[in-house]
């Protein structure tokens, strides 16, 4: 690209924003309880010298990481980021101060920060005379659908973003009458599965899925090895859960939810983003009965059954009117299967 004007520079900046929002991507189930940001530096001609994005609780955030990488191309330049620089003292120091001691000219930033801890990174920034832009709308819209999404939601209800996942035949069924479940989705599904596994931080599932399958709920990657990063996997119910129980691992990353309710099964889980409900019927009605599920993903086979299990049981609904309503975001094709992602309808 050539030419130094305004419309040229913002054209830049929009493509280093969509590149600082897909860095984001790789710091989801990393970075928890901090947001997954993702950062871009360009020097003052429009370059790209630096990215990154957030670095595991106590390592650096994305701002820092990708200052550090441009070093003294990034004074007199723009910095991007998905989400407005900090301006307190955590477990490191804010990143106002670190672009003030880099130099950089201009920030531009997606998402304002919610938490009123770490908010007013922008005012600081411009006082310090610094030019601060707020994105656009569709860059902001990215940035909050995107990986900040699970984030986001935390600071605004307070509790975790749910996903509940199965996988179905085209009549809803999650198993055959004789009880056969595996494989109703082919492996380009099981792939996604694994993938989506490495970016939520917690799995869980009932008791009976428990006793049922004996899941480990590892994410693994395509060559069928153990993936680096791996989800807290959490039985919900009271039984017990045997010591050799696959779910139990070696890896610490294993809970017991002792609890029947859904509400407090999330508490127990302690300060995460991301939950991924993938038990059976009866816990995806639970938390559908309590108004828990905010979105679902829904793995469809071009298979018929006629009879069998049905996905979902007790989700507290006895009339059409009274049914649990959602919006379709995303759409793909896994091999023969359909994948939808949905959302919860507000209104």
């Amino acid at each position: 690209m050539t030419g130094t004007g305004p419309d040229v520079r913002r054209a830049r900046e929009r493509d280093a924003l969509a590149e600082a929002t897909a860095l984001s991507a790789s710091a989801l189930g990393v970075s928890t309880p901090n947001p997954p940001v993702g950062a871009v530096v360009l020097d003052s001609a429009g370059e790209v010298v630096g990215r990154g994005a957030t670095e595991t609780p106590g390592g650096r955030h994305a701002e820092v990481v990708a200052l550090d990488r441009a070093g003294e191309r990034s004074r007199g330049g723009t910095l991007l980021v998905t989400l407005e620089p900090c301006d307190h003292h955590g477990r490191t120091g804010p990143c106002t101060a670190r672009a003030l001691a880099a130099g950089v000219a201009r920030v531009v930033y997606a998402v304002g920060d919610p938490n009123p801890v770490a908010a007013g990174g922008a005012e600081t920034l411009r006082r310090a005379g610094v030019e601060v832009i707020p994105a656009d709308d569709d860059e902001v819209a990215a940035a909050q659908d995107g990986p900040l999404r699970a984030w986001l939601h935390r600071q605004r209800v307070g509790r975790p973003l749910v996903t509940w996942k199965y996988a179905a035949t085209l009549d809803g069924r999650v198993a055959a009458a004789d009880g056969t479940s595996r494989w109703i989705t082919g492996p380009a599904s099981r792939r996604h599965v694994h993938g989506r596994r490495q970016e939520v931080d917690a799995l869980v599932v009932g008791t009976g899925t428990l006793r049922a399958d004996d899941p480990s709920l590892t994410a693994r990657l395509d060559d069928g090895t153990p993936a680096p990063r791996q989800p807290l996997r959490a039985v919900m119910g009271l039984t017990d859960v045997p010591a050799d129980a696959a779910v139990r691992g070696t890896d610490g990353r294993f809970r017991h939810l002792a609890t029947r309710d859904p509400a407090a099964a999330l508490d127990l889980l302690g300060d995460v983003h991301h939950v991924l409900i993938e038990g059976g019927p009866r816990l995806a009605g639970a938390f559908l009965a309590a108004d828990l599920v905010d979105e679902v993903e829904a793995y469809l086979a071009p298979l018929v059954l006629g009879a069998g299990r049905s996905a979902v049981e007790g989700a507290g609904v006895s009339t059409l009117a009274g049914a649990h309503a959602f919006e379709v975001r995303e759409t793909a094709h896994l091999g023969s299967d359909i994948y939808l992602r949905l959302t919860a309808r507000t209104t």
